[in-house]
């Protein structure tokens, strides 16, 4: 059975409203993802010449990581959690001069520094990327009781009935939800799916994740072109 820690939730969507939570009715769900291996040089060219050359050699790192051949999912989520985890945590404010902006990928790249959602986020689409099935992968805005606030994890889900795996940024190693007693789930979303945190094992779906605005958002700037530039030089 899948651990209480990710199926017990406390907030009523009312009060997700009040936390940020901007759901957005009528936009259909565009699929999101990032450019393929195949795109490589382009990716690292792009992030040189719009962040310059230590963001190029982060571009460099990170699709040698997408490059490797892995035994298992388990090494798949240990290498991608090692390799974002590397980079620095600031706030939205100081890196992009706003509060609750989402990164992509090669935002977070560039920049340098993310906060706890651009963690999440990136490794979402990175394992995406290696062939990790959208199904099995959850986006989960939890409270996160060590530092007191809401804050954002990825969970893999070995299969259905099975408690997930949390990829964090606060805490380095991979645990299983039941050792993370600290974080109370809110919702979670994937790809396709929105689930609020009921007393059910999978939680309760409240339609498609692209009733979430800053979701839509996000699908709408992936890619190459138009990346945002920093307020703040995070090197």
């Amino acid at each position: 059975m899948v651990s209480k820690l990710f199926t017990l939730g406390i907030y009523p969507l009312q009060k997700i409203l009040l936390l940020g939570l901007f759901l957005c009715e009528s936009i259909s769900f565009l699929h999101a993802a990032i450019p393929t291996r195949l795109d490589s040089r382009r990716i690292v060219d792009v992030l040189g010449n719009a962040y310059g050359e230590q963001a190029a050699k982060r571009g460099e790192a990170w699709v040698e990581v997408l490059g490797k051949e892995y035994v298992n999912d388990q090494q798949k989520l240990q290498s991608i959690n090692q390799f974002f985890n590397q980079l620095e945590f600031s706030t939205d404010q100081k890196i992009w001069g706003e509060n609750n902006y989402w990164a992509t990928p090669l935002e977070f790249i560039g920049a340098n520094a993310g906060d706890c959602e651009d963690f999440a986020l990136a490794k979402y689409f990175s394992l995406l990327e290696l062939g990790i099935k959208d199904e099995r992968l959850r986006i989960v805005m939890v409270k996160a009781m060590m530092i007191n606030q809401y804050h954002m994890v990825l969970a893999y889900y070995p299969s259905p009935t099975v408690e997930p795996l949390i990829l964090d940024n606060l805490i380095g190693e991979i645990k299983v939800a039941s050792e993370r007693k600290d974080l109370i789930p809110i919702y979670s979303f994937n790809g396709k799916q929105l689930w609020l945190n009921k007393k059910r094992i999978q939680g309760v779906v409240a339609g498609k994740s692209s009733r979430l605005k800053r979701w839509d958002d996000l699908n709408r700037r992936m890619g190459l072109k138009n990346l945002r530039q920093p307020v703040t030089n995070m090197e």
